[in-house]
């Protein structure tokens, strides 16, 4: 969910008004073992891990790697393996549970709502900030890096153009027509 800043340092700005809030929380739905995304048009089967764990992933995905003109599509893509892993071992899958167990139970204890209804970006980054050192955290993070950065449909979003040793390098492409060096 994207968040926009407060206007006083701490309430909700004058310009959300209910409607709007509401548009935005209810964009990701759960629905029996899916995660529905109405407004992007796409759906997630889900087949280890809860349907609302699966979402609070995007969410923490989102939070750690935050890329406004990314939709949250990219971020459901980069966290499936995460599903695909707990379905092959019972491990994986408790770590995962355990661990967004705990993040929704800090965000209830700090804020009385699960992690990803947490309605200001900077209050779920101290969430983060506290279980920065603990497995799932550990596990997430750099899997990400992979799995977020290397889907080929966001790389004209970065303005990344692919590889290059397939064209005959960066020399012939372009390398020397950066305008703002």
């Amino acid at each position: 969910m994207r968040t926009m800043p407060p206007n006083d340092g701490g309430g909700p700005p004058a310009s959300l008004d209910r409607r709007g809030f509401l548009a935005g929380a209810a964009a990701l739905a759960v629905s029996g073992t899916a995660l529905i995304h109405a407004r992007e048009a796409w759906g997630l089967e889900v087949k280890a891990l809860k349907p609302d764990t699966m979402a609070t992933l995007i969410a923490m995905a989102r939070d750690i790697y935050p890329h406004d003109r990314l939709a949250d599509r990219f971020y459901a893509v980069a966290v499936k393996s995460f599903d695909d892993k707990a379905a092959a071992d019972p491990k994986m899958k408790a770590m995962i549970e355990n661990g967004i167990a705990d993040l929704d139970g800090r965000a209830r204890k700090a804020f009385g709502t699960p992690y990803r209804t947490v309605g200001w970006e900077a209050q779920r980054v101290t969430l983060l900030r506290q279980i920065e050192g603990g497995p799932l955290f550990k596990a997430v993070r750099p899997a990400l890096v992979v799995s977020l950065y290397n889907q080929k449909e966001a790389w004209p979003i970065f303005g990344y153009e692919g590889e290059s040793a397939g064209h005959g390098g960066y020399i012939s492409r372009g390398f020397d027509d950066l305008t703002w060096l």
